[in-house]
């Protein structure tokens, strides 16, 4: 099955194309079609539906599209929703390191450094049919600059260290991200569904 990734971002293809192998992804940008709308909702799930429903409505094909972001206890679960956005403003927006710098500056000293990635991924095939997964990868803030570590991945995998094996997300490969992250779980759901729904037709 073909089926369209609302997103610009080629990091996250390569990610679900490789947890949903059997199946051809395909992100806007490849055919030429402009694609970034505004995300308006409260919620993981809404922001996921909106992008879903808004590339539906552009090729009437299946789509698949996610919301995921960092939730930081200390913060109140700041950035959440707003995490590619964190720290923007005046039409100037921050690269990854410029936000995780920020977000370190903010937490400053204090102890309580618990946080998780959340991701809700949405698998659509009209605008009132659709699947949902939200899963979470939890670990804790990395205390400086100093203890951001690796070089895999991006946007704040240097910063989340993963208590158990002592680890950054951005310290793991493909393969173990894949397995273990938020992404990675809530695409192994919906890679769940599309195999019931080809053993059932």
């Amino acid at each position: 099955m073909t089926i369209w990734f609302a997103t610009g971002n080629t990091h996250k293809k390569a990610e679900l194309a490789a947890i949903l192998g059997d199946h051809t992804i395909k992100i806007p940008s490849e055919a030429g079609i402009s694609f970034d709308p505004e995300e308006t909702g409260s919620t993981f799930l809404e922001n996921a539906l909106i992008k879903a429903r808004a590339l539906y409505h552009l090729v009437k094909e299946p789509v698949i599209a996610d919301d995921s972001g960092i939730c930081v206890d200390a913060l109140g679960g700041k950035p959440g929703i707003y995490s590619a956005r964190y720290g923007s403003g005046n039409g100037q927006k921050l690269d990854d390191s410029e936000r995780n710098t920020l977000l370190l500056k903010e937490l400053g000293d204090t102890p309580l450094r618990s946080a998780r990635f959340v991701c809700s991924m949405v698998l659509l095939f009209s605008e009132d049919r659709f699947f949902a997964a939200q899963e979470t990868l939890e670990g804790e803030i990395v205390t400086s600059l100093e203890n951001a570590k690796g070089k895999g991945g991006f946007g704040y995998d240097p910063i989340l260290r993963l208590q158990e094996l002592d680890r950054t997300v951005a310290e793991l490969g493909a393969e173990e991200k894949n397995r273990l992250s938020h992404r990675g779980k809530a695409g192994q759901a919906i890679a769940g569904i599309l195999a019931e729904m080809t053993i059932s037709s």
